[in-house]
């Protein structure tokens, strides 16, 4: 087991070196393969009796990995604003004119969405004037049914009821506590009355299939890989420094650095 110990810490401190210091490469090849295993069995020894250097290095390298994927995330942003700012049939909240958009890909069987629903119910409140748009992405629709009923469901109270209503009814699936399969129609109907809407028809349901299908296609145009995905950027002259993409749960306090950023605050 120290044997392994000491390669994934030779592995670990070599792709370290390499990354920081392009020059380290071409400096190894100033020593002989014996006196380069040699500094490798060193290096490994130190770490191995050393385990918090390990550790350190282990947290910069993530540390590294979750910019450049930041970067790419970003990139991929500013490539589809246009389309993200093409909000036709899709629930929003908040002035037409705001100058920052706020968007967020989810889904009602998804536990971390459930998570994120209170602080975005927190930021918003907050942020009167910023725009939230709201794109259902039922990536576990092939699982639970519910999550694509619940989506079909809230497009159709939207596009009926408007704005107040279908929040309503978004945070009230939430509030139900049932996720991950635990969802359920009753659920959805219960909810759906308490928001004061009606029964949906099927062409209720085809309609909010085509708006399901395109935020599909436009998440995986961004790069997301689950749900929530929230983008923070303004709507126009998006760039670099004020758009933020956010691939997980995040505090009240994140978001508002995300929409103070967007803001050139």
């Amino acid at each position: 087991m120290k044997q392994t110990l000491k390669m994934a810490a030779f592995a670990l401190a070599m792709s370290t070196a390499l990354s920081s210091a392009p020059s380290v490469a071409a400096d190894a090849a100033a020593f002989t393969p014996a006196q380069q295993a040699r500094i490798g069995e060193i290096a490994a020894d130190y770490l191995v009796a050393h385990p918090d250097v390990l550790i350190d290095v282990s947290k910069k390298l993530q540390a590294r990995q979750q910019a450049m994927q930041q970067q790419t995330y970003v990139q991929s942003a500013l490539k589809a604003h246009r389309l993200l700012m093409q909000l036709g049939g899709v629930p929003v909240k908040g002035p037409a004119d705001s100058e920052i958009i706020v968007t967020e890909f989810f889904d009602y069987e998804c536990i971390a969405c459930s998570m994120m629903a209170p602080v975005m119910e927190k930021v918003m409140t907050a942020n009167a004037g910023v725009r939230f748009a709201f794109r259902d992405w039922t990536i576990f629709a092939s699982r639970y049914q519910e999550s694509a009923q619940a989506s079909r469901r809230g497009l159709s109270i939207y596009r009926k009821q408007g704005a107040d209503s279908y929040m309503a009814f978004h945070n009230g699936i939430y509030r139900t506590g049932h996720n991950e399969g635990k969802l359920t129609a009753e659920d959805i109907d219960k909810v759906a009355a308490t928001a004061g809407a009606g029964a949906s028809s099927g062409d209720d349901n085809a309609a909010s299939d085509g708006i399901i299908e395109s935020n599909d296609a436009l998440a995986e145009m961004l790069g997301l890989t689950g749900t929530p995905g929230i983008i923070v950027m303004p709507a126009e002259n998006a760039t670099a420094q004020n758009t933020t993409v956010i691939p997980g749960v995040v505090s009240e306090q994140v978001l508002q650095q995300a929409i103070d950023r967007a803001a050139g605050r």
